[in-house]
């Protein structure tokens, strides 16, 4: 064990992508589906022999700054891995084109969940196999936010410490000193994955009681726990668990919206009681405004033509709050009542809505995307004590040197990193209108990409979305630009630039 975790990370990983290849052949195999088994079989044998072979030829390496290598490495994964896990999907296919396959390997790896192919297409071992990315994904991305950007103050750690992104304690050299990085991934991994591990199961079995059919009850659990928001054959809202099913769904998306709800995990704040976190409540705050402004302008459209039942009324409600709590958490599942609250209220589907939910994100180090709701607490604490101020221009901040670190050095790197993500929309919008695409399309592809909500194509344009008619250009942009909202501008800013100009 030590040995192999000596090795270098994307070797690790790529060794990873050959063993969870045998998930769906395993299952393929008790389906009596031998031919898609024998794909799925042999591909994660082709890339299990290359792993061995990377790893003897890698054995000996090591780096002088193993933070900044690890770094570096989950970059690589990022841009190499989907190559590798799409061998399984293009044996499985053999009428698609590599374009798409990488497409598809990097949505679902990055944990955006777009497909380019209709889901009748798919067997169910090959929408096991994108869930199952889907997922490895998501435990990449809390493996990586606690072992490797943490101790780098990146990932959102930048707006607690109020230190330079890319440095930890004392610089990137203090951290390796008193923490080796192997030995912190090696760590956080078998902290982190049976309780991954336990909570998927645990919702795949409650999915199961209440009526979802074993593959698919597996898949929207996997979708959940990494917020991929991946569907098999049949999608969310047509699942036979309905309103019980998206009742324990929305029940697990807490652990996409803060970090203290992940069981298994010492912090510091875990020692205030969990309801006083303040991503928690500024999620709470915002699903409780979206929920009653689109509520009750349901009451006045329908003022008009008369009072709706009540069953009726609790039904919208219960699918706009589901529906934007998925969002937020990048998830990007849709309620049974959705459709049902959007007709009532009379203004059709509010996409800028769920694009300015998915903005927002889930929480800093779990598997949401988005800005991330602590990065828009502290520009919200922030600007209440410049009003503060203009009140009271000689008054003293309250709250402790923690609270005024937030507010200070926090909130700065907040409002950089907001402003960054929103070049990178305009980057992407950009380059998605030379390539051909209609300007909204163009913002909701690009806020769907960046955000890792591939869903919103479906909802958030007057029209929905079909990722499978759009050019290989314009898949091709989508695809970095996922890579990008995953692994977030600062990581790559503090990866490219010297240490001197990170600031």
């Amino acid at each position: 064990m030590t040995r192999l975790a000596e090795l270098p990370l994307l070797v690790i990983l790529l060794g990873l992508s050959g063993l969870i290849a045998f998930v769906p052949a395993l299952y393929a195999l008790g389906a009596d589906d031998y031919e898609n088994a024998r794909d799925f079989l042999y591909s994660g044998l082709i890339l299990l022999v290359v792993t061995v072979m990377l790893g003897i030829a890698t054995a000996a390496y090591s780096p002088r700054d193993l933070a900044t290598s690890h770094l570096a490495a989950l970059a690589l994964a990022y841009a190499v891995l989907p190559l590798a896990l799409a061998l399984p999907l293009a044996e499985a296919l053999a009428d698609t084109t590599l374009v798409n396959a990488w497409f598809e390997m990097t949505s679902a790896f990055t944990t955006t969940g777009a497909s380019v192919y209709a889901p009748q297409r798919l067997a169910d071992a090959i929408h096991l196999w994108r869930a199952t990315v889907g997922w490895f994904g998501g435990f990449l991305t809390l493996l990586a936010a606690y072992a490797i950007l943490a101790p780098l103050n990146l990932g959102g750690n930048e707006v607690i410490s109020g230190r330079t992104p890319g440095r930890g304690a004392k610089g990137a050299a203090q951290v390796t000193r008193i923490a080796d990085p192997t030995q912190r991934l090696t760590r956080f991994a078998l902290t982190l994955f049976p309780v991954y591990l336990a909570l998927t199961v645990l919702l795949w079995c409650a999915l199961l009681i209440l009526g979802e059919t074993g593959i698919s009850a597996l898949i929207h659990a996997m979708g959940t726990l990494s917020t991929s928001g991946i569907s098999g054959q049949t999608a969310f809202q047509a699942s036979g668990a309905g309103v019980p099913g998206e009742l324990a769904v929305f029940a697990f998306l807490i652990f996409a919206v803060t970090r203290r709800a992940f069981p298994g995990i010492r912090l510091s704040e875990n020692r205030r009681p969990l309801l006083q976190d303040p991503e928690l409540r500024l999620a709470a705050l915002l699903l409780s405004a979206v929920a009653l402004v689109l509520f009750f302008r349901h009451w006045v459209y329908v003022g008009e033509a008369g009072a709706p039942s009540v069953l009726d009324a609790l039904n919208a409600l219960w699918g706009i709050l589901f529906t934007a709590a998925s969002f937020l958490t990048t998830t990007g599942y849709i309620s049974s009542d959705w459709q049902t609250a959007a007709e009532w209220s009379g203004i059709g589907t509010p996409g800028l809505v769920l694009m300015g939910l998915a903005i927002v994100g889930g929480g800093t180090a779990t598997t949401a995307g988005g800005v991330k709701l602590l990065r828009v607490h502290a520009l919200l604490r922030h600007g209440e004590r410049e009003l503060e101020r203009i009140v009271h221009p000689n008054s003293i901040g309250h709250g402790g040197p923690d609270a005024r670190r937030l507010r200070r050095e926090g909130a700065q790197l907040a409002w950089v990193f907001f402003m960054l993500f929103a070049t990178s929309i305009a980057v992407v919008m950009a380059c998605l209108l030379l390539a051909g695409v209609k300007f909204e399309p163009a913002m909701v592809l690009a806020i769907a990409s960046l955000t890792t909500t591939g869903p919103l194509a479906e909802i958030g344009a007057a029209q929905p979305i079909a990722y499978a008619t759009l050019s290989d250009p314009v898949k091709l942009i989508l695809g970095f630009a996922m890579v990008l909202g995953r692994l977030e501008t600062l990581a790559l800013l503090a990866l490219i630039l010297p240490g001197t100009d990170r600031r």
